[in-house]
């Protein structure tokens, strides 16, 4: 399970697909158009907050739950 989880408010989603552009393994758009979270999400954390940023209505959010060890210790 990724430390990291996503929302998707549906009533905020216009329908403009950027979501699914810049991280189509994360996210989809159904028969309105609107943003459907794939579960589960498989685009790396930081391709998925370009698309969280990239919402031009705010639609999407992102909370990191848990921060990763890196090569930085030790």
């Amino acid at each position: 399970m990724p430390g990291w989880s996503v929302q998707v408010d549906r009533t905020r989603c216009l329908g403009c697909g950027v979501c699914a552009a810049y991280a189509p393994g994360s996210f989809t758009q159904d028969d309105e158009g609107l943003a459907v979270l794939c579960d589960p999400p498989a685009d790396p954390v930081e391709q998925v907050r370009t698309a969280v940023d990239s919402c031009p209505t705010g639609a999407l959010s992102l909370a990191i739950t848990d921060i990763a060890t890196d090569d930085r210790e030790g």
